[in-house]
């Protein structure tokens, strides 16, 4: 039962991995949501995570992993789930199971569920935590029935495998699962980021106030009509609108308030920054979307900040490598005009670590750095005839596409390696490029793709060949150039870490299709050493650097964040980033914690609201796209931006989730 495809009564062999029961049987979760848990043996089982769906399901086994075989009953969760939360709702039912027979059973069970019930609501502490592990661990070993030595299950299997949930809770005041009411405004909001007050714009959009929906948007992220457009909206797979119909078309009205201002008023308005200007200097390295994002939240409180940036546009990845067909030139300028308006200073074609050693620039007069240069070099596929004249890495394609470099594209057959977004964007590039054909090669499914789900749908409306369950095993070249690829069936075996199956080659399934160009799309890596030359910087196996919770890296004034500290992520999460590290760095020079920052000052919209109203009882409203005809013979955006109509239709469609929060604390 639970988040599955398939509930029910079934009988399965002593043995069977748990992964088997809940993907082969049950069918998986549903909406295409993650799985997060599962609790087996009823209300006093352990939650077991992710990394155990290889686990076979015996008395033994359960026992080992902090869970029982109990009734034999299963209740999945997927990422929607607290853990905490969880653990409060079977502690509730438990203890009035309780007998009472037993002291340590009966005001221990309650005991820690009024502890649990504080970490929920926001009056958690360490202290409260440790007592909480401690009290379970003593009903477990001091209580004589079953239903005693089991009810700390709960509790002690979420904080063995969801501790991280915990701490959340109690340090950062915040449920990512958008479950803990006390804890977040609304889902949208507490999803995004950058914290970003989706119902307050919207309202204003609905209400015609539109300079006010893009100054919301402004205070908690630098780039509104970038994200637009490009960004991978987890607000909206939270949207509460989606239990009627269908999500509040959030992206798109985000892009309306921004394209709409500027469009009108021809400039950007500017957000108030500090009066007072402090003497601190910082330096960013890095002018992609985590260090621009810094910079301008570091501007806003006063600090003169200096961006250094390796190449000829600032953006990075935004800049580099997404396509116009995406995200205009223009449209991302425009907005880190804005941001230089606030003081901060860009300095284009200055590679630190090469043009100017980071050890001089400590020496110029800087308090703190952040250290912001993504993730540039690309994996290599490890097969022969990788060297073959024809084969471009991904992101050095996209680059060049973008900066107007010669291509050599029209009229081959391309084949990309990978399933990500740079794997999809370099394929719709080649098909806009003119290219003959277009195969897109990834050795695991179509769903678990970790490309955006609307690009992909795009591109194979665009005509692109998908082989799914397929890997490289060589490129194939005549003279010196690439003539064909061979690849190898894959099938699925047991599950890794991250909830999916690993793919394995099939024996004797290869397969060879004539290419003219391949390009390899399957990640990048971080490559620091020349940065840090002369510098103790530490840095795990992949390149990305170490960095504590603060984002501080082992030389206490340089900080490190975005995809370089985390590996590849989207611009909204770099920005989020950029806006955290801004914070931490601001602490750091004045020793003040706790501060509250002006972006972190979420207000309702003041519009009037009816909380007895109905919501309007239409669907989505869908942004217009240019016909395919037209879409795959030019690079002019796919999505067209909302009319103003069609915005306000859109906002009037939101929920209001925020005005629970506020009408409850006038009360």
């Amino acid at each position: 039962m639970g988040k599955i495809n398939n509930t029910g009564l079934v009988e399965v062999p002593m043995g069977i991995p748990l992964g088997d029961i809940i993907f082969n049987i049950g069918g998986g979760v549903p909406s295409n949501k993650k799985f997060k848990a599962v609790q087996t043996g009823g209300p006093s089982g352990g939650c077991l995570p992710i990394e155990l769906l290889n686990l076979p399901v015996d008395y033994e086994k359960l026992a080992e992993a902090g869970s029982i075989m109990g009734s034999g009953g299963m209740v999945v969760m997927d990422e929607d789930t607290c853990m905490v939360d969880v653990a409060k709702y079977f502690l509730n039912f438990l203890q009035d199971e309780s007998c009472g027979k037993c002291y340590t059973c009966r005001k221990g069970i309650q005991r820690m569920h009024e502890l649990v019930t504080d970490i929920t609501e926001g009056r958690g502490t360490m202290e409260k935590l440790a007592l909480l592990e401690e009290l379970a661990v003593t009903v477990k070993d001091t209580t004589q029935c079953g239903l005693g030595q089991t009810a700390a299950n709960p509790v002690l299997s979420t904080l063995r495998y969801f501790r991280n949930e915990y701490l959340e809770h109690i340090i950062d005041k915040h449920c990512s699962a958008s479950v803990c009411r006390q804890l977040y405004i609304s889902p949208c909001q507490n999803v995004c980021p950058a914290g970003t007050n989706a119902p307050a714009y919207i309202a204003y959009i609905a209400a015609k106030r539109y300079e006010d929906a893009y100054l919301e948007i402004l205070n908690t992220n630098p780039f509104v009509s970038v994200c637009g457009r490009v960004c991978d909206h987890p607000c909206q797979f939270k949207c509460r609108r989606n239990q009627i119909d269908d999500t509040v078309a959030i992206r798109s009205l985000k892009r309306f308030a921004g394209d709409y201002i500027y469009e009108r008023a021809k400039k950007i308005p500017n957000i108030p920054v500090a009066k007072k200007k402090l003497p601190h200097k910082i330096g960013v390295i890095g002018g992609g979307p985590a260090g621009l994002s810094a910079a301008y939240f570091l501007a806003r409180l006063g600090y003169p900040v200096t961006v250094f940036e390796a190449h000829e546009l600032a953006g990075g990845m935004m800049a580099e490598t997404i396509p116009a067909s995406r995200l205009p030139k223009d449209v991302l300028q425009r907005e880190i005009k804005a941001i230089e308006k606030l003081g901060v200073e860009i300095k284009l074609n200055t590679k630190v670590g090469a043009d100017i050693p980071f050890k001089k620039l400590m020496k110029d007069g800087f308090a703190a750095f952040f250290v912001a240069v993504g993730m540039y070099g690309d994996r290599s596929l490890g097969v022969e005839g990788e060297d073959l004249l024809g084969v471009f890495q991904g992101v050095d394609f996209l680059r060049d596409v973008k900066l107007g470099e010669p291509t050599f594209v029209e009229g081959k057959r391309v084949a990309i390696i990978g399933g990500g977004n740079t794997a999809i964007d370099s394929a719709r590039t080649c098909v806009r490029l003119g290219a003959k054909e277009v195969t897109i090669v990834y050795r695991r499914t179509r769903d678990e793709m970790p490309a955006f789900r609307d690009e992909i749908e795009d591109s194979l409306e665009e005509g692109i060949r998908l082989e799914a369950l397929s890997a490289p095993v060589r490129i194939l070249g005549e003279k010196g150039k690439v003539k064909a690829i061979q690849c190898i069936r894959m099938d699925l075996d047991i599950f890794g870490k991250d909830g999916r199956r690993k793919p394995i080659p099939r024996e004797g399934s290869e397969y060879t299709f004539d290419v003219d160009i391949v390009i390899p799309a399957i990640g990048e890596f971080a490559d620091v050493k020349e940065l840090f030359a002369g510098l103790e910087v530490e840095t795990w196996k992949d390149g990305t650097i170490k960095v504590s919770k603060n984002g501080q890296t082992s030389i206490p004034n340089v900080f490190a964040g975005g995809d370089v500290a985390t590996g590849p992520a989207t611009v909204i999460k770099a920005v989020g980033a950029g806006q955290k590290i801004a914070e931490s760095i601001d602490q750091f020079l004045t020793g003040e914690t706790g501060k509250t920052y002006p972006w972190r000052i979420h207000k309702p919209a003041d519009i009037p609201f009816d909380l007895d109203a109905e919501p309007v009882d239409y669907n989505i409203i869908k942004p217009q796209r240019i016909p395919l005809e037209k879409r795959v013979k030019s690079f002019e955006e796919v999505e067209q931006v909302y009319t103003e109509e069609m915005a306000i239709k859109e906002a009037t469609r939101c929920l209001r989730c925020d005005m629970e929060v506020y009408l409850a604390e006038e009360k």
